[in-house]
């Protein structure tokens, strides 16, 4: 470990088809891990895997593999499904505006690893051969080390309630899992390999790929609580077999997204894709609502806590996303004074309070609408800061905000770099202040119910009359 340093590994898509807002809502929590570790100014490598060789489902294992499926049914090659949903993946991500990995490797670009650590596997006497096919001894690994920690599983429990499968009938136990896959002769991602062609086990992958980029040993490995078991739990059987040491320090696990109250499943209709999401075409939303927005309204929950999607709260956190797009509007205005109401430095520390309390982004949010009271406060005079705190206020307002959250604020774009719309929305202003000073009510009302309905809030202060895009 080197100080100042941080490796951190994240298993990345199966790129089969478009990613889905729970697959979202994991990789958007370890953007703002990312984010947050950098803005301490750590050093972070983070990895985040592309899973592009066709595993079989059920635990990689049993069944079709979902790739060749995707490429059966839409008449394309294996590797042009993979190149198709990896560029939906990117676009999703960047829309986010989630930041890049600082290294995106792919399965098939690491069979060689993967071939190696099954040799150094089945060296340390934890993996058999039969017909073409490397499974993991479980059991005899079990004798010397414990499998199932992570998930608090025990292997006796488990082969107690495990049935036998057709499929199993390979494996000395039900429990132990593939290492390399002899593929029948229909399959046709296929690598040569010393038992067979065949192809890598699900569970591999990660482990090659996180141990040649960050090391046998380092700090966070993250994905969804689905993940858990059986593919973390088999990782670090996988890496202490080979380096007899414990592969991570800290194991983050996402919570599952619900919709309307229930699991999000294509199969239901109980379902909403990202784009759909930013078009607004679901008969479940009543309208688009920007990246952003959605990005606001999951870090709104705790990353291990469950989220229930719905427009209501997308609603509601686009209020607040506005809120706080407002404050930072404010904020540059703001009169001094030569002395301070609000303890300004407290509040900062309440900030990274919440983020070092594993990545409390609900509590981090809570103080931010606290800070977006507080400019409003400084605005019409009840509340005063001197120059040194407003400009505290503001860079870690901003800094959460912007670098840690990873916001945008579409509003500044739409009134600053649409001088078209700005222009006409100071006429309208304009008018109704001649309006208003006429006593005109109803003229100056009407404005300001039909800007309304058009999406843009007037409001109306000291220091004149602001709007905001809704």
């Amino acid at each position: 470990m080197t100080p100042g340093n941080v490796g951190m590994y994240v298993c990345g898509p199966t790129v089969y088809s478009n990613v889905h807002m729970g697959n979202c809502r994991t990789f958007l929590s370890f953007d703002l891990v990312f984010r947050y570790l950098k803005h301490l100014g750590y050093k972070v490598r983070y990895v985040r895997n592309i899973t592009d060789a066709g595993h079989l489902e059920n635990d990689g294992e049993s069944g079709d593999d979902p790739i060749l499926k995707k490429a059966r049914i839409e008449q394309l090659e294996p590797m042009e499904v993979v190149q198709k949903y990896t560029v939906d993946f990117h676009d999703v991500m960047a829309a986010f505006n989630a930041l890049p990995p600082s290294i995106e490797p792919t399965a098939t670009g690491h069979i060689i690893e993967q071939i190696h650590i099954i040799e150094q596997i089945l060296d340390a006497g934890y993996a058999y051969e039969k017909n073409g096919s490397v499974y993991f001894d479980v059991v005899k690994f079990n004798e010397e080390q414990e499998y199932g920690k992570l998930s608090g599983r025990k292997l006796e429990d488990m082969i107690a309630n495990t049935r036998e499968l057709n499929a199993q009938t390979e494996k000395k136990n039900p429990q132990d899992f593939a290492l390399w896959k002899k593929a029948e002769a229909q399959h046709i991602m296929r690598w040569p390999s010393p038992w067979s062609d065949g192809f890598p086990g699900w569970h591999l992958e990660c482990t090659a790929m996180s141990t040649k980029y960050l090391g046998e040993n380092f700090d966070i490995h993250g994905g969804g609580m689905d993940l858990k078991f059986p593919h973390h739990e088999c990782e670090i059987a996988q890496a202490e077999a080979c380096n007899k040491k414990s592969p991570v320090n800290y194991w983050l696990h996402t919570n599952m997204l619900t919709l309307n109250g229930k699991k999000m499943a294509k199969s239901t209709g109980n379902n909403i894709l990202p784009g759909e999401l930013f078009t607004g075409e679901n008969e479940l939303l009543s309208k688009a609502f920007a990246p952003t927005v959605a990005k606001f309204f999951m870090f709104q929950a705790h990353y291990a806590s469950i989220l229930d999607f719905s427009n209501d709260a997308l609603e509601a956190s686009e209020k607040g996303y506005m809120r706080l797009m407002e404050a930072n509007r404010l904020i540059d205005g703001l009169p001094t004074a030569n002395n301070s109401s609000l303890d300004v430095a407290a509040w900062r520390q309440r900030c990274y309070d919440a983020m070092n309390d594993d990545f409390n982004s609900p509590i981090l949010i809570a103080q931010l609408f606290e800070a977006a009271k507080w400019v409003n406060a400084l605005s019409n005079g009840s509340e005063t800061l001197t120059a040194e705190d407003l400009e505290l206020l503001k860079t870690t307002f901003r800094a959460f905000v912007f670098d840690v959250l990873g916001l945008l604020d579409l509003t500044n774009e739409a009134s600053g770099s649409n001088d078209k719309l700005g222009s006409a929305v100071e006429l309208l202003i304009e008018l109704r202040n001649q309006a208003r000073a006429n006593k005109d009510f109803a003229t100056s009302d009407q404005i300001r119910d039909e800007l309304q309905k058009a999406g843009i809030q007037l409001k109306d202060g000291k220091e004149g009359t602001t709007y905001s895009l809704n």
